[in-house]
């Protein structure tokens, strides 16, 4: 029996689960509007008449152009579904920085690239649009803090937006954890590195010249022999690059993937970003 006057046991207060930042209707559009346009920009080359004199070099600053409001419209979108706020445009914010701060850390060498997998956990944890504009986002930072401006930029910007929104698109972010969440993470981390370095190939590839017969783009030619040649150039040049980016993605994965996926959660929790904002009159 409990002795007289001895204060009741706390009641254990059951743990709220941590779910994305919500994406509705408006987000969807914008997302799929902004990603239409991407795949159109990235792979219109392969389709365009030789002697156009067109270049990814020439059109980078009109998709930087329009890539800057259409990533203010997937946050306005988002906003006005009621996904997003002030906290989480803040957190937006620290984790884009440290995003940008991990990028030099290993840049030139041989692919060691340690933010994806932050832009991979925090996509899982914030959800897909919350992904899309910090993977962007830390690209740009990245960018103008290494000096790494140039026609490449903007579709870096998309290519790590992909990366971090496909990571929010991973099945049951509400029920799996544990060694089974880290695992599918670690495996998702190893294909988006490959699939980044593939995507921004065909950045390059149509406009460099003096490559063998072999891998070199034609411009004209049948889609399908271009898209050979543009595979035997991938394993030739890039993979060297794209398998390290992934090793070191799944090895942080697994190594800190459970320390930093319990920060954000208990820092989304705190935050309470599904919670509405209101104001209440004081009584009296």
């Amino acid at each position: 029996m409990t002795p007289p006057g001895t204060p009741p046991a706390p009641v254990p207060r059951p743990d709220r689960q941590v779910r994305p930042i919500r994406l509705g209707p408006r987000s969807v559009v914008a997302l799929a509007l902004i990603s239409a346009i991407g795949i159109a920009l990235f792979g219109w080359p392969l389709l365009a008449d030789p002697g156009t004199g067109l270049a990814h070099s020439k059109d980078a600053p009109w998709l930087f152009a329009a890539l800057l409001p259409m990533l203010i419209a997937v946050v306005i979108a988002t906003i006005a579904d009621g996904g997003m706020d002030a906290k989480s445009i803040a957190m937006l914010g620290v984790l884009a920085a440290v995003g940008a701060a991990l990028r030099p850390l290993g840049a030139g060498t041989a692919g060691i690239e340690p933010m994806f997998f932050l832009m991979v956990l925090s996509g899982r944890v914030l959800g897909p649009g919350f992904g899309f504009v910090l993977g962007a986002v830390s690209m740009f930072a990245s960018a103008l803090l290494t000096g790494g401006v140039g026609p490449w930029m903007p579709f870096q910007m998309l290519s790590m937006g992909w990366v971090a929104m496909g990571a929010g698109l991973l099945p049951r972010p509400d029920t799996l954890r544990g060694r089974g969440e880290l695992a599918m993470l670690a495996c998702y981390g190893v294909f988006s590195s490959i699939f980044y370095g593939t995507v921004m190939n065909l950045q390059g590839w149509v406009t460099i010249g003096g490559l063998s017969s072999g891998i070199s783009y034609v411009g004209g030619d049948p889609v399908l022999d271009n898209l050979g040649r543009f595979v035997a150039y991938c394993l030739a040049t890039s993979l060297g690059w794209d398998l390290p980016r992934a090793a070191v993605t799944a090895i942080l994965t697994l190594t800190l993937g459970a320390t930093i996926l319990k920060a954000l959660r208990r820092a989304t929790r705190r935050a309470a970003f599904d919670v509405p904002t209101g104001f209440q009159t004081p009584d009296g």
